[in-house]
């Protein structure tokens, strides 16, 4: 869990928090642990936002925070002044040190390109298969359209003739070069 040094009214606190799901954490504050819940909204127009904290609802009201001093926050009624701060030794609000090995380049290797097949240019679900075994195409027909990242990509062929094989079906996954279709 990532630990915070928090001060509410000049008091120390040490405070860690790490989320659990979208709009859920669980905190720790010295020997007591707590999970929050923000709204799926997250925060409305007004500034006041609803939380809860283990099933009791708070209001709580932020400014835009600062991180150079502390900054006033109104929870129901009550206001406090926080002020975060990084744990001795440390700079303010930073990653933690870590060292990242960068992954080697890929060599790009051309793709073998076979005449009359044609291939997924990239990973993705066939949604609809346009053609079948003994179907004349001409060049830039489209033979199938290919859903990749919520988007739909009609498949074309390079030449005319005429389809000797489809290997894909309506819902299928494809990968990456992957032939769909054999044209002769």
């Amino acid at each position: 869990m990532p630990v915070y040094e928090v001060f509410i009214d000049g008091k120390p606190l040490r405070v860690e928090i790490t989320r659990t799901v979208e709009n859920c954490f669980a905190a720790r504050i010295g020997d007591k642990s707590f999970s929050i819940k923000l709204p799926v909204d997250r925060f409305n127009s007004e500034k006041e936002t609803p939380i809860r904290v283990d099933c009791k609802a708070y209001k709580i009201e932020l400014p835009k925070i600062n991180r150079e001093k502390p900054i006033s926050i109104k929870v129901n009624e009550a206001t406090f002044e926080a002020e975060v701060r990084p744990p001795k030794g440390k700079p303010a609000w930073t990653i933690p040190e870590q060292t990242y090995s960068t992954p080697p380049k890929r060599t790009v290797v051309p793709k073998q390109e076979v005449e009359g097949v044609v291939t997924a240019p990239m990973t993705g679900k066939i949604s609809s298969v346009m053609v079948k075994n003994g179907d004349h195409v001409k060049a830039g027909q489209i033979v199938c359209i290919l859903e990749a990242m919520k988007m739909e990509n009609e498949i074309t062929t390079a030449k005319a003739g005429t389809v000797q094989k489809v290997y894909v079906l309506e819902g299928s996954s494809v990968h990456e070069g992957e032939p769909l279709v054999v044209i002769v």
